[in-house]
């Protein structure tokens, strides 16, 4: 079993791969993987409620069109889920 990370630890990672401006970086200070940390920058949970990184090359209003994008997809495959799901419950009765 891999090792287990407080979400305490997670945020203050994401902060500091932000801080520093690379994730490698934070990763080797932290002596953990990057791709952990990159993992943890796309949950809300841990990168301050944002579904998406902030990216300091985008103006705020794209930024909320790529955030509002995504919503949309993640919208669109719950309701794709949601469908399979009645049609496979359908067919049980």
């Amino acid at each position: 079993m891999g090792r287990v990370f407080e979400e305490s630890f997670k945020i203050l990672a994401v902060e500091l791969s932000c801080a520093k401006g690379s994730v490698s970086a934070a990763a080797l200070e932290l002596g953990i993987d990057a791709g952990r940390i990159s993992k943890w920058r796309t949950d809300p949970c841990f990168n301050g409620g944002n579904l998406l990184p902030k990216n300091d090359k985008l103006t705020p209003e794209e930024q909320d069109l790529r955030e509002l994008k995504k919503r949309l997809k993640e919208a669109e495959l719950e309701n794709e889920i949601l469908k399979k799901a009645v049609g496979i419950f359908s067919k049980r009765g």
